[in-house]
């Protein structure tokens, strides 16, 4: 190749349009606690509407195909579950089926107090969890800026997602999220972008952070020692958001995360990298 045309090729490189990367999107799972995804029938710009058990599910758009993702609540009847696309002709019935997984039972020691609560701490908990269903119900139209999540602290998980929870002896609802082992003062990072939409101390969750990714996608941190974040603020991926404890109900320092899909809690797992 001669120089004008190594030259005339060099600069074609470099000012050639870059290539469209693609929209990475999690993995999938078709059991409880996990998630489904479905390419809609759909075009255009304007977001397709998608409805499971009322609530409005995650559509994100990669390239010209809008997507569905479903969150499965770990309560959910195996076999075909039914969602509704909804559009200017109508409603659609989407159908997929639900496969069984077996999670691992774990037995824990704690204080004794917080398995059998006083008529006061269960009023408390009655009303945190409204304040936290309300959190759980925050929507933006904003499409996530991603959907791969590293973990936001680093260490070793100590329990898995969906285990059955028996605490003293007593079987309590499965465990709804992902737990890291890792030093009390540890950061704890932001995987990804978006509105911190609540923060607060917590009777079983203690310091806790929400933030909002976009369409339903909803991230929890708990047993915080400190939070360094407010309600209202705009995050970006890596922003400190607190540090690693033991507050709540919690045997030791470390960080549960959780990721709530369409008011389903889903296995963090399933976004990791």
């Amino acid at each position: 190749m001669n120089g004008v045309k190594l030259a005339a090729s060099v600069f074609a490189l470099c000012f050639a349009p870059a290539l469209s990367i693609a929209y990475a999107l999690p993995h999938e799972s078709a059991v409880p606690g996990g998630m489904k995804i479905i390419a809609l029938d759909a075009a255009g710009k304007e977001v397709p509407y998608v409805d499971a058990d009322g609530h409005r599910v995650l559509v994100v758009q990669d390239g010209t195909t809008w997507y569905a993702l479903i969150g499965i609540p770990l309560d959910a009847t195996l076999g075909i579950r039914h969602v509704t696309l909804r559009d200017p002709a109508g409603a659609h019935d989407l159908s997929f089926e639900v496969t069984d997984k077996h999670y691992v039972t774990q037995s824990l020691k704690v204080a004794p107090g917080q398995v059998n609560l006083s008529a006061a701490d269960l009023a408390r908990v009655s009303r945190e969890r409204i304040r936290i269903d309300r959190a759980l119900d925050h929507w933006s139209d904003r499409q996530p800026d991603t959907l791969r999540l590293p973990q936001p602290v680093p260490g070793l998980r100590s329990s898995s997602f969906g285990s059955r929870r028996v605490f003293n002896g007593e079987s309590r609802n499965p465990h709804s999220g992902m737990d890291i082992a890792a030093p009390s003062g540890t950061p704890v990072i932001a995987p990804a972008g978006g509105e911190v939409i609540d923060t607060g101390e917590y009777f079983f969750n203690g310091n806790t952070v929400f933030i909002d990714h976009g369409r339903g996608l909803i991230s929890m941190y708990c047993h915080l020692s400190e939070i360094d974040v407010q309600p209202g603020q705009r995050i970006a991926a890596g922003t400190r958001i607190g540090a690693v404890g033991s507050t709540g109900r919690a045997t030791g320092p470390h960080l549960h995360w959780g990721l709530n899909l369409n008011r389903a809690w889903v296995d963090p797992e399933l976004f990791l990298p």
